[in-house]
């Protein structure tokens, strides 16, 4: 199986890898850890995590793939993916900073951080070699890892998502098993911090 690009035609794969998109699933899952964390008063830093970590990201892609950068939000090359994850570094490191400035509740910039720690293990895998792992699976996984500390541990459940992530990205050829099982792996380990903290 390829995984250079996707030449698999699948509906329902390509709908539930549209839909459950790092972006909307940050946007959601960022604005309930800030109300978890914080009460009312934590949805506007929620929401403030969810633009640093996902919109603006999901922005630069769509800004760098109508420029004829790339083909399309997936970014098939690996040797193209490098500048996605240090804008989404630093993207993240200057919304902890302001959330530092503003007192953000711990909760969400313990979230913030596991992210940023999520994104230097994407980088790091993705330039050690010729391996590609999954960024949508990462964020599927780590989004109920980090709301099942700071909210409930029902919050496990919503793995049946993170699990029909994974199959939409290898049904539709964009990755191997093994590169969806490491990314949500990575994404899982975002709960340690909050196990540390």
């Amino acid at each position: 199986m390829t995984t250079h690009e996707a030449t698999v035609d699948h509906p329902t794969a390509r709908t539930v890898t549209d839909v459950l998109q790092p972006r909307n699933i940050l946007l959601v899952g960022m604005t309930g850890i800030g109300a978890a964390a914080g009460g009312w008063s934590g949805i506007p830093w929620g929401l403030l995590a969810a633009l640093c970590a996902g919109i603006i990201p999901a922005t630069y892609i769509e800004w760098q793939r109508k420029r004829g950068t790339w083909g399309d939000r997936h970014v098939v090359d690996r040797a193209k993916r490098t500048p996605i994850f240090l804008v989404i570094l630093a993207s993240i490191g200057i919304g902890s900073a302001l959330m530092v400035v503003g007192h953000a509740p711990t909760g969400i910039l313990i979230a913030m951080l596991a992210l940023w720690l999520m994104t230097i293990g994407l980088l790091a895998v993705n330039n050690a070699g010729k391996w590609k792992i999954s960024v949508d699976s990462a964020v599927a996984s780590a989004v109920p890892a980090i709301l099942s500390c700071v909210h409930s541990p029902w919050w496990l459940l919503a793995y049946g998502l993170t699990a029909a992530v994974c199959w939409s990205r290898v049904a539709l050829t964009y990755h191997t098993v093994a590169q969806t099982v490491a990314g949500a792996a990575l994404g899982a380990a975002t709960a340690v911090p909050f196990f540390l903290a």
